[in-house]
């Protein structure tokens, strides 16, 4: 048996285990595991950590267990909704405050029109740079197909 297969099988056998947690696995007050987070919202454990440590979100801790409510479901939400739409963390931690998510929960709803107009122009100039470099590439590909045709 490999590793892996029996990593699998100890995770099975150890989510059959009876335990205080109630609908969709979470627990009584509605919090959710660091690998609880990350399976839902599809990111790695390492993501939900490096946005902890850049304040972006805040689990309750006990111990080593990190614990994500509904607020930090909600700021990772507009997180991944930031990333998705082309802006910086720190732009980011900067449109979503610090509040606990009670507030305005969508992201594109707290964008300002001068940050929609220059998050545009900034995708558009990206997107003639890649368009370039796409165009520049087959050239070279193409040349080198001949050459290598001559040969």
């Amino acid at each position: 048996m490999s590793v892996t297969s029996a990593l699998g099988e100890a995770a099975d056998s150890a989510s059959n285990l009876p335990d205080s947690r109630g609908p969709m696995g979470r627990n009584p007050a509605g919090e959710m595991t660091i690998g609880e987070m990350a399976r839902e919202f599809g990111v790695t454990l390492r993501t939900l950590r490096f946005y902890e440590d850049r304040n972006l979100i805040h689990p309750r801790r006990a111990g080593n267990t990190r614990y994500y409510g509904g607020p930090d479901r909600v700021r990772l939400e507009m997180i991944l909704k930031g990333k998705q739409l082309g802006f910086t963390l720190a732009e980011i931690s900067e449109l979503i405050g610090a509040e606990d998510g009670a507030a305005k929960t969508d992201f594109e709803g707290r964008l300002r029109p001068a940050q929609i107009v220059d998050q545009l122009d900034h995708l558009e100039r990206q997107r003639r740079e890649i368009e370039e470099a796409i165009s520049s590439l087959k050239a070279t590909r193409e040349r080198m197909s001949h050459l290598a045709d001559a040969s």
